[in-house]
């Protein structure tokens, strides 16, 4: 299995797992170190990102990773995607497409997401004029 077929296939059991809230799975996919950067900048570290699930504050109810490029650097692989989802935060929908970029390291011979960036898509609108 090539480093491409293990992420490809890690990143099909990470969206499988946000959509199922499944917790334990979610927290053996990333490092101890693990940061997500949300579409509009904040960031979360490993027990932010998690305790999101078991507060019940964010729910998942359709995940898509797809249009994926793997890129390989040794023990270390940049994946950049799409994610399609369905999902709200505090009841306030949070569904569409963004731009993903992950960071996944290989840990003991396993590999595991040690970062996750997510952008829009579609921007708000044009800057302003100068």
């Amino acid at each position: 299995m090539t480093t491409t077929d293990e992420i490809q296939e890690l990143g099909a059991r990470w969206a499988e797992a946000e959509v199922a809230a499944d917790i334990t799975a979610l927290e053996a996919m990333v490092t101890d170190d693990f940061r997500l950067v949300g579409p509009y900048g904040f960031v979360l570290d490993k027990a932010q990102w998690l305790d999101r699930y078991r507060s019940g504050d964010f729910t998942t109810t359709a995940l898509r990773w797809h249009d994926v490029e793997v890129r390989a650097h040794g023990d270390t692989a940049v994946a950049i995607g799409t994610q399609t989802q369905e999902a709200a935060y505090r009841g306030v929908a949070n569904d569409g497409d963004f731009r993903i970029t992950q960071v996944f390291v290989r840990e003991g011979g396993e590999w595991a997401i040690a970062s996750t960036a997510l952008s829009l898509t579609t921007p708000p609108g044009p800057p302003p004029a100068r």
